[in-house]
């Protein structure tokens, strides 16, 4: 076990039983020497199948939803870090169903902020998403109200200890949801076609444990405010479905609905607050803190430096673009 920052702490992480949450637990419990891992969700069944694969005694499961704020000011006591990535995330469904949504997202992050603060939990990372940026869907558009409520939680603490912050990546290879298994799943049913939204389509990409790896250490930089970008490739959703089923043809379905052709990032309306780093960005806040803070350097002692003006990192922009075999690796 490595001796460091997050040694005897208490980290709750909700929507703990999803598969950003899986590879967390499996992550810490390698890596590190906490005192206890809550995880907080909905899902009974999950829950005890999650518990079979992770027999450790500094597991706790923990059944509530993030609406509600009793279930969650039981779940907070004695805990240090909160990873929040409990959300609502099929694009379609959420505009079909719009409240039940934002009762997730955006009620239930506020939730989050209260009880964080209610408890003295002393930091805070709030998961977010590429669809945040310039949404044009209602799950783009949750998230971005959830990264404003978390990032307004630092002035909101006032002189409370608890800061917030948040991560923003791109899709995620091989979570539930992406794209990735099903085209796996035509494969071996010998489908007759691959279905792609449109063949200018382009996506960033990241692997789970590149996911987990960078919010792990967004807790050690964090100064409280900012929001954190990795540096990822991009690929075409063609050549994404090429490399999957390189003998199977493709089939143009549209876009679905609150689809984009691209995912930005960063876009170019921010570009005066963004900041570079070897391996990542950072957005400061957009608002003032009673107490000024300089986000070139993080808490690491690493240096960024501003970008130029107009400046916008997008998955059809990007200087970083998966090939076939980069991407068979990730998986």
């Amino acid at each position: 076990m490595t001796i460091d920052f997050f040694t005897d702490k208490v980290i709750l992480i909700t929507g703990g039983t999803g598969s950003f949450g899986k590879q967390c637990v499996k992550t810490l419990l390698t890596k590190y020497n906490l005192k206890k891992i809550i995880v907080y969700s909905r899902d009974e069944l999950k829950q005890w199948e999650m518990a079979q694969v992770f027999d450790d005694d500094r597991m706790r499961y923990f059944i509530g939803d993030v609406r509600d704020i009793e279930r969650l000011n039981l779940a907070m006591r004695g805990v240090d870090f909160i990873i929040h990535a409990a959300a609502l995330k099929q694009i379609p469904t959420a505009e079909y169903n719009p409240m039940e949504c934002i009762k997730t997202n955006i009620l239930g992050a506020n939730n989050i902020i209260d009880v964080a603060l209610a408890s003295g939990v002393q930091k805070v990372v709030a998961l977010s998403t590429d669809k945040a940026v310039n949404p044009t869907n209602l799950y783009g558009a949750t998230k971005l109200a959830s990264d404003k409520l978390f990032v307004a939680a630092n002035n909101i603490a006032g002189g409370l200890p608890t800061r917030f912050s948040v991560v923003r990546y791109g899709n995620v290879v091989g979570s539930r949801g992406s794209v990735i298994p099903l085209f796996q799943k035509l494969v071996k049913e010998n489908s007759s076609e691959i279905p792609i939204t449109d063949p200018r389509m382009t996506r960033f990409w990241i692997t789970l444990e590149q996911g987990v790896e960078f919010v792990l250490k967004a807790f050690q930089r964090m100064k409280g405010g900012e929001t954190f970008i990795p540096k990822i490739p991009s690929m075409k959703m063609t050549d994404l479905g090429s490399s999957i089923a390189p003998n199977i043809p493709q089939k143009i379905i549209g876009i679905r609905p609150g689809e984009k052709l691209h995912e930005a990032m960063c876009n170019r309306e921010v570009s005066h607050l963004v900041y570079e780093f070897p391996d990542h960005f950072v957005i400061r806040p957009t608002i003032e803190f009673q107490n000024k803070i300089d986000y070139s350097m993080n808490e690491l002692g690493e240096k960024g430096q501003s970008v130029p003006e107009g400046f916008e990192y997008s998955s059809d922009n990007n200087t970083d673009w998966l090939t076939k075999e980069q991407l068979l690796s990730m998986i």
